[in-house]
């Protein structure tokens, strides 16, 4: 049965071929655990993670050394947030961060807000961007982070990283920013963008699923944070753990290939998706949730008045795979917590769609996602 033609690349993406390739040998022919170098296949295994740790820091300019190896961006977000309000308990108990960022981190906060610490959630314009004098003003001699995403999962909004890590090393707090959406798909430079800690995600750019990694910063300054898994010491003591070989030589050669292709894949995506946009603007009334203009390539939000998203989604699913938003919130009937902080009413939030496109994207599939979202739409309007 031929499948739906795949619009979710948000959610997740398949994993490219050639990843697969430099994988493969490490399940069963170098099996070796990489913490065992008394032998070829320990050693084995700790130069393809070495190989990777570098494939990883080149995509963001930092020193190998910075790059902890994660199970997913879900964890490294939990490690920096909980790592540093453990570490620095003395300093102060004040998180920065905002209304739109991923549950990953904004549910982070909420814990650590239950147990005494003081949160601030920022909110945000009606692109999805946060204020920069706000955020500065709300800056105490407690503040010990600040957590704002690269870019948003749902509207893809790109934020001004490169400034608040300005404000952050200015103030003297220690900056991190969510890179799950953005790394891989827009350059990223740790240096010249002052940040202090990433999350990044494998599956969001054609790797494997359960790996990641948080890039700590080692100077300028010395970022220290706390561990929440024990055990053996692995990754500097930072995350405990025999390390997952193969997906992480995944995670290395997807990085290598995102590097190389990112830039011309861009090109191509975002043409894409403006047609995709023109196509449906041309037949029904429909609006782009956020900045049409400082966005991902990959990505459209979209308002279709008087139409129930999830009925949307129900109609086409024998032909295409799209969502109302992050997929971690897939089975929750609430409106998004993304659109609702961009001041949008829950009317407008439940009758709007999340597109992703990706790079196996083709022309034809746009024209004929454009007949079926159009044919759609004009038929639940009518009804």
């Amino acid at each position: 049965m031929e499948r739906p033609i795949y619009l979710d690349h948000h959610a997740t993406t398949p994993m490219d071929e050639r990843v697969l390739k430099e994988m493969l040998p490490y399940f069963c022919e170098k099996f070796g655990n990489a913490s065992s170098i008394d032998h070829v296949y320990g050693n084995e295994a700790q130069f393809a993670i070495n190989n990777a740790r570098q494939q990883v820091a080149n995509m963001i300019n930092c020193e190998p050394e910075e790059i902890i190896f994660t199970s997913g961006a879900t964890e490294s977000d939990n490690l920096a947030i909980f790592g540093i309000a453990e570490k620095l308990k003395d300093k102060g108990n004040h998180i920065i961060t905002s209304k739109t960022e991923h549950k990953a981190v904004l549910d982070s906060c909420k814990h650590l807000e239950s147990m005494g610490y003081d949160i601030t959630y920022l909110g945000v314009n009606d692109n999805g961007e946060i204020d920069l004098k706000e955020l500065e003003a709300n800056i105490t001699p407690e503040t010990v982070l600040i957590s704002i995403m690269s870019a948003n999962n749902e509207v893809g909004t790109i934020a001004s990283i490169t400034e608040i890590g300005e404000i952050a090393h200015r103030k003297g707090v220690i900056f991190h920013t969510d890179s799950a959406q953005a790394y891989g798909h827009i350059p990223l430079d740790v240096k010249s963008m002052n940040i202090d800690m990433m999350s990044i995600s494998g599956h969001k750019i054609y790797g494997p699923k359960g790996i990641g990694a948080l890039y700590v910063r080692n100077k300028n300054p010395l970022v220290q944070i706390a561990p929440l898994i024990f055990g053996g010491g692995h990754e500097k003591g930072f995350r405990s753990g025999t390390l997952n070989v193969p997906s992480i030589v995944g995670l290395g050669k997807a990085s290598e290939i995102a590097k190389q292709e990112m830039s011309e894949s861009a090109k191509r995506i975002s043409k894409l998706r403006d047609r995709l946009f023109e196509g449906i603007s041309a037949k029904v009334k429909v609006e782009i949730n956020g900045n049409s203009k400082n966005k991902l390539s990959n990505n459209l939000n979209l308002y279709f008045e008087d139409v129930d998203a999830k009925a949307l989604i129900n109609e086409v699913k024998d032909d295409l795979a799209i969502s109302t938003g992050s997929a971690c919130n897939s089975e929750d009937m609430s409106p998004s917590h993304v659109l609702i902080a961009m001041g949008m009413d829950k009317e407008r939030a439940y009758c709007s769609v999340r597109i992703g496109l990706g790079k196996g994207t083709t022309e034809t599939e746009i024209k004929t996602a454009i007949n079926i979202i159009t044919k759609i739409v004009i038929k639940l309007r009518n009804l």
